[in-house]
C-alpha cells in the first residue's frame, strides 16, 4: 500500500488509517474532487489540527496524500508526472483549510510554479464540517507575470461536478496555440534572458543585450529578460529561490521553453534551476557553442565544434539527471557532438584525446600551407574584429566574392582566404576569420586555436570595428585582450572603422582621430579607397625575411 507523506508523527493509529484508506477512493472525470471525500478530509484535518491534501491524476486516482501543519503543506518532487512545455503536470491538488478563507499565496505560488492541472482548498468550520471549495487554475496568456492563474468562484459542497477533465484539457489546448502561435520557424525555441551580476546596471544591460542577439543568431525567439543586481551571487541559484520562483512563474506565462543564463553555470547550479523550473536550461557559452554547431561547415570546425562541447559537458556527465536529459537535442545540444551528451566519462575523454590529436594535424597542414605562401613572399592580411563588426562584408566587397555575410553574430566560423592585388602591383591574400566576443570561454579559445592559428602567420591584422556601435570601446579591449592572451599583440594593425554611413560627419572624423583609424562602408567600395592606401603602405614597410626553400 501507498504511505502517507508528510507530517505523520505524532499521529495515533485510528487517523493515520484512514488517511491511507483515502487511497482506495476513486474521483469521476467531472468532479474536482467527490462530496462524500471533501467530508472524510475535512473530518480528518479537524481531527488532527493539521492540513490534509490528496493529489489526483487524471484517470482519478490518489497518487499521494499528504499531511502539513496548521498553516501549510509541502508538497513533495513529482517525479512520476513531469511538466513538459504546453502541458501541466496531469495531477491536481485538493487540500484542507482550518479556516474558513480562500487559497492564500503560497497555494497560487504552488499551483504556477508546479503547473498543477488545478489547486483547491476545502473550506472547514468549527464542526469540522466542509463549507465551502476555493479553486484555482493557470491562466494561458495571462497579461501581468504576478497572475498567471485565474481565481474562479468558490463552490459548496454537493456542486463539485465542474467538468474538471474537460476544463484540464481546454486549458492545455489554449497552452499549446499560444506557445505555437510565436514561433513561426520549424523547431524555434522561445526564451526567457536572465542575468544576475554584481557588476553595474549599464555593463549588465549591455551584456544582456548582447545575449539578445546571440539568442536571435541562434535562430531563437526571445520573449523578455530578466536582470537582477545583487550585492553577492547566490552560489546555489545565482538570484535566490524566492527570485527563482518569480522567474518559473513568469516563464510559465510566457510559454517559453528555454531559459538562457548570461552568467556560466556549473553543473550544480544547472540542475538545482532546472529541477526547479522545469525547463531546459542552459548558459551563455553553451548558447555560444550551439551557434557554432550551426556555423561550422569544413571538416576542421566540426572538429573543434565537437572538442568544445565535450570539454563543456565533460563534468556535467557524473550522474545523468533531468538537467541534462533535456539538453538532448535543440539549443544547447546540437551538433556535431550531440550523439555523445550521455555516454560515459572515460570514452569522453578518450574522443577529446582523439580530437586534440587531429587538431594538431590541422595545425601542422595549415603551417605548411603558411610556409608555401610565405616562399612564394605573398603577405597575409588577416582580418580580424568583434563578432557582427561587418569582416566578411569587407572580404566580400574588396576581393568581389560571395563569403557568407549576415547581420548576426558568429555568421562566419571557418575561416576564408582570397587573393587581392593593391594598385601598386602589391599582391596579397587577405583572410576572414571567426569573430571574437567578451568573456570568451577558455575552453572556446583554446579549442578553436586551430583556427586562430591562421593569424600567426599573418603580416597584418586589419581590425574591423563598428564605430556606430555605442559600446565599440569595449569591443575593441576584448579583440586585444583576445589577442594578448594569444601573443598575437606584436603584429602591425589596421583599424578599419566600419559603418561611418550610421554617423554624422563630425563625429567620424573624431573617431577616426582618437582611434587612429580610417572610415568606410564596408558595403561601398568607393569608401575603401583610403583604406586599401594605408594596408598596402604598411605591407610596404614591413621587413621580409628570405626564407630558404629547404
Amino acid at each position: 500500500m501507498k504511505k502517507v507523506i508528510g507530517n505523520t508523527k505524532g499521529l495515533k493509529a485510528a487517523p493515520l488509517r484512514r488517511l491511507e484508506n483515502l487511497f482506495r477512493r476513486r474521483v469521476p472525470p467531472d468532479f474536482l474532487i467527490t462530496p462524500e471525500m471533501a467530508r472524510e478530509m475535512a473530518g480528518i484535518s479537524h481531527e488532527i489540527q493539521r492540513q490534509i491534501a490528496v493529489l489526483i491524476n487524471r484517470a482519478g486516482r490518489i497518487a499521494y496524500v499528504l499531511v502539513g501543519d496548521p498553516q501549510g503543506i509541502l508538497i513533495p518532487e513529482l517525479s512520476e508526472y513531469r511538466a513538459f512545455p504546453g502541458r501541466l503536470r496531469g495531477v491536481r491538488c485538493v487540500h484542507t483549510h482550518l479556516k474558513e478563507g480562500s487559497l492564500d499565496s503560497d497555494d497560487l505560488t504552488d499551483l504556477a510554479l508546479l503547473r498543477l492541472d488545478l489547486m483547491a482548498a476545502i473550506a472547514i468550520d468549527d464542526a469540522g464540517q466542509p463549507v465551502a471549495i476555493h479553486w484555482a487554475h493557470i491562466l494561458p496568456g495571462a497579461d501581468t507575470p504576478q497572475a498567471p492563474y485565474q481565481i474562479r468562484e468558490r463552490l459548496l459542497p454537493h456542486e463539485l461536478a465542474i467538468g474538471c477533465q474537460e476544463l484540464v484539457q481546454a486549458l492545455e489546448r489554449e497552452m499549446g496555440q499560444l506557445r505555437a502561435r510565436p514561433a513561426m520557424a520549424a523547431g524555434a525555441e522561445r526564451a526567457l534572458l536572465v542575468s544576475v551580476t554584481t557588476a553595474a546596471r549599464k555593463k549588465a544591460l549591455d551584456s544582456l543585450s548582447e545575449l539578445a542577439e546571440l539568442s536571435r543568431s541562434g535562430g531563437i525567439v526571445v520573449e523578455d529578460s530578466v536582470l537582477q543586481l545583487r550585492k553577492q551571487i547566490d552560489p546555489r541559484t545565482l538570484m535566490g529561490s524566492g527570485k527563482l520562483k518569480e522567474l518559473a512563474i513568469r516563464a510559465l506565462q510566457l510559454g517559453v521553453t528555454l531559459i538562457i543564463f548570461d552568467q556560466d553555470l556549473n553543473p550544480a547550479q544547472i540542475k538545482t534551476i532546472a529541477d526547479l523550473i522545469e525547463l531546459k536550461v542552459i548558459d551563455r557559452t553553451q548558447l555560444i557553442l550551439d551557434i557554432f554547431a550551426q556555423r561550422a561547415s569544413s571538416k576542421e570546425g566540426k572538429l573543434q565544434v565537437e572538442l568544445a562541447q565535450l570539454k563543456y559537458l565533460l563534468p556535467r556527465l557524473v550522474t545523468k539527471n533531468t538537467a541534462m536529459s533535456r539538453l538532448t537535442g535543440g539549443i544547447g545540444g546540437r551538433g556535431p557532438g550531440e550523439t555523445k551528451l550521455e555516454i560515459n566519462r572515460r570514452r569522453v575523454r578518450d574522443r577529446i584525446h582523439n580530437l586534440e590529436k587531429l587538431l594538431i594535424d590541422v595545425q601542422k597542414h595549415r603551417q605548411q600551407q603558411r610556409r608555401q605562401r610565405e616562399q612564394k613572399g605573398v603577405p597575409v592580411i588577416s582580418i580580424i574584429g568583434y563578432t557582427n563588426a561587418g569582416k566578411s562584408t569587407l572580404l566580400n566587397t574588396l576581393t568581389h566574392s560571395h563569403v557568407l555575410a549576415e547581420s548576426r553574430l558568429f555568421a562566419t566560423l571557418d575561416p576564408s582566404s582570397r587573393r587581392l592585388r593593391f594598385p601598386r602591383e602589391i599582391e596579397v591574400i587577405i583572410t576572414d576569420t571567426v569573430g571574437f566576443i567578451r568573456n570568451l570561454p577558455k575552453d572556446l579559445v583554446v579549442a578553436f586555436r586551430a583556427t586562430l592559428e591562421a593569424l600567426e602567420g599573418a603580416d597584418l591584422l586589419l581590425h574591423v570595428i563598428d564605430m556606430a556601435n555605442p559600446q565599440h570601446a569595449d569591443q575593441i579591449r576584448a579583440v586585444e585582450n583576445i589577442l594578448e592572451e594569444l601573443d598575437l599583440g606584436h603584429i602591425p594593425q589596421v583599424r578599419a572603422l566600419n559603418k561611418m554611413d550610421l554617423l554624422p560627419a563630425p563625429t567620424v572624423d573624431q573617431l577616426a582621430h582618437k582611434l587612429d583609424g580610417v572610415p568606410i562602408c564596408a558595403r561601398d567600395r568607393a569608401t575603401l579607397t583610403p583604406l586599401i592606401e594605408r594596408m598596402a603602405t604598411t605591407i610596404e614597410a614591413l621587413p621580409r625575411t628570405p626564407i630558404d626553400p629547404d
